[in-house]
């Protein structure tokens, strides 16, 4: 291989290629359009579109995609090669300004909620030139966002480009109170964090859950997990380090910044870590990350789990979602600054931040909720399922001053109050970490931990975004009408932290004694996804959504609906493919088994009378006993399924699927986990535990 900064970007049709390419007036256009969100003229598209066709074929791709990420929570694309016939019969290669700005996927195919039905087919694509096209094997990927014949989202992406345009907007018009003239535009940026697992190929084909629904649904746990401590950060594997080496490759070529990858506290997990970029960009990089991740892990005979809780006992996977704003000017304005001026500047936006996830701590909860996550949180390293943020002891001490309009414990002993008296610099990095924060400050960024790790990004920033707006929004409101700017500011920030500091939490979030806490405080603890979903619609967060144009009330019921839909499909293949399990294998095996059992004890008792046999007739009895517990659990199971048929209304069959089919579940699983601790592993039908994560090497 080359030096990386020779193939970084390789794949990428980047601001150096297009700088280099295009002629300077396309160039100076699509820069206006990325930088300053100004209107894409068709004439310009032209000329874009031909450049990066010959820039494609030239780096061997034959066809193009529009690459857009529907309601499915895996991206898309449709492949048109750039063939076109020449009047003389031969080929030539075209690609027109029309076709990199519009296609036409058929939008009845995917997850709608109702907004487009199967004879009503016409969905469409659309550019989104802030993000790069990238080629992917042979084909040149072109962002895009996806929308209805009616103009309604039916993507993940639409929604997150009018959020970010939506806090854009706010938080100009709050940094021009401050007297930042200079500043045009406002960016949010993420920095993802992304867990998996590696197993084997071969195992992973002898698991029918595993590759029906990403996790194992049956499985003792080992004799040793993660209790010691031993796999977190410690010598990578020679397998998976060569696979860690093809993926960061892989990445770099396609412009992703891959950074730090180590192995996770459970074994066989790992993690890799990516550079901040804006958010639309960031969220791309990740779905292409996964993509990369699990075609690179096959190449090396294994595969890459995704699944939020792929093995009971040990940890589950995350997706880490290190949110921050920044000016065009190249601040952070997340980070605490030096001075009175950047620290009210900065305590203004905390507080924007602190009211948001306080208000709307239903939609974060929402953001990430899936039937996949619900197995994930409030154990094992995830946060609980109640919202909390933490912010440090300083930061603590330094609100609490505020609010109370007292000293601060510093050299000076000012009173604080903002612009007025000097406020002491805050110390980055001035306190520990709390990784049961489900949304915990790290010194000039925001780190969201709930995402699950087979979840896109895009709906957890689009909350983020959207909420912090709508608080920005109200402050810009207040302090532009106000007669004393910095009383007003001060004001404001004060009765945010008294009215919102329930919210505020440095302690354990998976102590017990916390839930009680969190409920005496008004928090809301949305254990399950139906939990969730039930305040999607809340008068609130229409009105939030619509006062920004991120989402009608029309797409949002939409959303309600698939999300909905996708949470009852998921619990009904996982409990058909329990029931597969259990009738095709491990009923049938466990019943060799005991047959087996029994023609040992027949056979001591021609040998002699008196040999004993109390194993076998307590195995016998106890592998029975559990083999007609699971027997009936599984026609229960299939009662409650066939019941399920019936229920027409969606939120009535998604509390079904949690309250009974997940419950039977649970019942199901239990004696076939206990018959696995002591079965004979040569009639178990499945590999243990033990081996599908100690056996990469």
């Amino acid at each position: 291989m080359s030096k990386v900064t020779d193939t970084f970007g390789s794949k990428v049709f980047n601001d150096a290629v297009m700088r280099e390419r295009l002629p300077k007036d396309t160039y100076k256009s699509i820069q206006r359009t990325i930088k300053e969100g100004k209107r894409l003229d068709s004439e310009t598209a032209t000329v874009v579109a031909s450049v990066m066709k010959d820039w494609a074929v030239e780096n061997g791709a034959t066809h193009y995609t529009h690459w857009f990420q529907p309601m499915t929570g895996v991206t898309a694309e449709k492949h048109d090669s750039f063939v076109s016939p020449a009047s003389d019969g031969r080929a030539i290669m075209e690609f027109s300004g029309k076709e990199l700005m519009k296609g036409e996927p058929d939008a009845s195919s995917f997850p709608s909620g109702g907004l487009r039905a199967t004879f009503e087919a016409r969905g469409y694509t659309a550019w989104d030139a802030t993000s790069y096209a990238f080629i992917k094997e042979n084909a040149l990927c072109i962002p895009t966002v996806f929308i209805s014949y009616g103009g309604e989202a039916l993507d993940q992406k639409t929604a997150l480009l009018r959020s970010m345009e939506a806090i854009n907007k706010q938080a100009l018009r709050v940094l021009k109170l401050f007297g930042n003239d200079n500043v045009t535009s406002v960016k949010t940026n993420v920095g993802p964090e992304q867990e998996y697992f590696l197993v084997t190929k071969e195992m992973y084909d002898q698991r029918k859950d595993l590759i029906y629904t990403g996790r194992t649904l049956f499985g003792a746990r080992a004799p040793k997990g993660q209790e010691l401590d031993d796999h977190y950060f410690g010598s990578i594997k020679t397998r998976v380090l060569e696979f860690m080496k093809d993926v960061d490759e892989e990445l770099w070529k396609m412009g992703v910044f891959a950074k730090t990858e180590h192995n996770e506290v459970a074994p066989a997990q790992h993690e890799l870590a990516c550079l901040y970029n804006t958010s639309n960009i960031s969220c791309d990089s990740n779905q292409i990350t996964m993509e990369i991740l699990q075609k690179t892990a096959k190449k090396h005979g294994l595969v890459c789990l995704l699944h939020e809780k792929p093995f009971a006992g040990v940890n589950g996977s995350g997706k880490h979602n290190n949110w921050s704003m920044s000016t065009d000017t190249g601040i952070n304005l997340l980070e605490p600054g030096d001075t009175p001026y950047e620290n009210a500047q900065f305590l203004l936006f905390l507080s924007a931040v602190i009211k948001a996830v306080d208000e709307y701590q239903d939609l974060l909860r929402i953001s990430v909720s899936s039937a996949a996550n619900d197995n994930r949180l409030g154990g094992n390293e995830a946060p609980p399922a109640i919202m909390s943020m933490f912010i440090g002891s300083d930061l603590s001490e330094v609100l609490d001053a505020i609010e109370n309009d007292t000293a601060y414990d510093s050299k000076e002993k000012d009173l604080l109050k903002i612009g007025v008296h000097t406020i002491p610099k805050l110390a980055k990095d001035a306190t520990d970490r709390n990784r049961t924060s489900p949304f915990a400050f790290t010194g000039n960024k925001f780190e969201f931990r709930m995402p699950g790790s087979a979840s896109s990004l895009s709906c957890a920033n689009t909350v983020i975004n959207t909420a912090v707006a709508e608080e920005l929004k109200e402050f810009a409101d207040e302090l532009e009408s106000a007669e004393d700017f910095e009383t007003a500011l001060h004001e404001i920030i004060k009765k945010t932290i008294k009215e919102h500091k329930r919210i505020i939490f440095n302690g354990d979030g998976y102590d017990e004694s916390w839930v009680k806490e969190a409920e005496s405080r008004g928090l809301l603890n949305l254990k399950t996804t139906p939990d969730a979903l039930a305040h999607f619609l809340d008068p609130k967060n229409v009105k939030l959504y619509a006062t920004h144009n991120v989402y009608s009330e029309v797409e949002l019921k939409a959303r309600y609906e698939i999300l909905m839909e996708n949470y009852t499909k998921v619990l009904n293949i996982e409990a058909l493919t329990m029931l597969d399990m259990t009738n095709k294998d491990i009923l049938p095996a466990m019943s060799r088994y005991t047959t087996a059992l029994a023609q040992a004890c027949t056979e001591k008792t021609i040998v002699s009378a008196n040999i004993d046999r109390v194993y076998e007739k307590d195995m016998l009895r106890r592998i029975t006993a559990m083999m007609t517990a699971m027997y009936k659990q599984a026609k229960k199971l299939e009662a409650d399924l066939f019941e399920a048929k019936s229920i027409t209304d969606i939120t009535d069959l998604g509390n079904f699927y949690k309250d009974t089919i997940l419950q039977d579940m649970k019942e199901l699983r239990i004696p076939a986990d206990e018959m696995e601790m002591i079965a004979d592993a040569k009639y178990w039908p499945y590999p243990s535990y033990g081996q599908m994560l100690f056996s990469v090497r």
